[in-house]
């Protein structure tokens, strides 16, 4: 029981990550998980000689059958659907921090909901999990020569949808991954943008985002936020003066990494009000500053933040 436990342990980051991918949310990856754990303590120990075998095909068919349950709810989301922030601290070590800007982004997540759950899966356990096409079958329960065919499908759709700042390589990496030296100078450039919105002066924003810029928002219809994706850098400006200058008296900023991107977590009385990612394109308009801002996502629906209290509950004890 004890070495059943410490198996599953053992795994738990990696049905984290599997699940979190799948699904674009944080509370449904750990229910993912902990139903995972269920199935794998009641599972007969002949069944059991293959862990990550074991673990990782029962979590993607748990997040399959999930993906099909929500599909209606998502369709029929109030405005634009961002998936919920993975937060981590802006100093988490190197290879976290590069591991989250990876295939965790909020915009590489946004586009991997154009694909059928199926397609999604077969993707990421090649892509982002480097399993071989047998593996997936395996896992997926359907024919080697099948799941070539949902990678394909998958790769079409992505490239169609793709950011056209976001790079990959050749090598099947979902993303570009950023440079340690560069990530506090995308951080440097975060705080700038929040400098500059807070002064409301628009000549504080020279060189700060990309002429093509974009704000994405999601309120959920439980709270205001644009429903529209904004296109940009003058109106992405204007409406994001708008809304700081909109903030309760009091609100307070919390620095943090967001999903692998710059960001701030907005909150007052330890309640989370929003959550603000920024995606830096590398070769931006500005010459010395490591770049530009390419895109910002706000995350307000009250549902998706939930998560958060812990976390700010702990940074407002130091």
């Amino acid at each position: 029981m004890i070495e059943n436990v410490a198996l599953f342990e053992k795994h738990r980051r990696r049905l984290f990550g599997l699940a979190y991918r799948m699904l674009g949310s944080v509370s449904a990856a750990e229910d993912a998980v902990q139903d995972t754990y269920l199935r794998w303590h009641r599972a007969r120990p002949e069944d059991l000689r293959n862990a990550e075998a074991w673990l990782v095909t029962a979590c993607t068919r748990l997040c399959i059958d999930r993906l099909r349950a929500v599909k209606a709810e998502r369709q029929a989301y109030t405005g634009e659907w961002l998936p919920e922030p993975l937060v981590a601290h802006p100093t988490a070590e190197a290879d976290f921090a590069t591991e989250l800007a990876d295939s965790l982004q909020i915009a590489f997540l946004v586009v991997l909901e154009t694909l059928r759950p199926a397609e999604r899966a077969a993707y990421l356990l090649r892509q982002a999990f480097d399993y071989e096409y047998a593996e997936i079958a395996g896992i997926l329960g359907k024919s080697e020569a099948a799941c070539r065919q949902l990678i394909s499908r998958a790769q079409r759709r992505l490239a169609e949808a793709r950011p056209q700042f976001d790079h990959p390589q050749q090598d099947g990496d979902i993303t570009e991954r950023p440079a340690h030296a560069k990530q506090q100078q995308a951080r440097d450039l975060a705080r700038r943008f929040i400098q500059a919105a807070a002064s409301g002066e628009p000549t504080a924003f020279a060189g700060l985002l990309m002429q093509d810029a974009t704000i994405h928002s999601d309120g959920g219809g439980k709270v205001s936020a644009a429903r529209n994706v904004i296109h940009g850098a003058d109106r992405c400006l204007r409406f994001f003066i708008g809304i700081t200058r909109k903030q309760p008296t009091g609100i307070q900023l919390h620095e943090c990494l967001i999903n692998g991107q710059p960001g701030f977590i907005t909150h007052l009385d330890g309640q989370a009000l929003s959550a603000i990612s920024f995606a830096i394109a590398p070769n931006g308009d500005a010459d010395d500053n490591g770049g530009a801002i390419q895109a910002i996502y706000i995350i307000r629906n009250p549902d998706k933040l939930r998560h958060l209290a812990p976390l700010l509950g702990r940074a407002l004890q130091h």
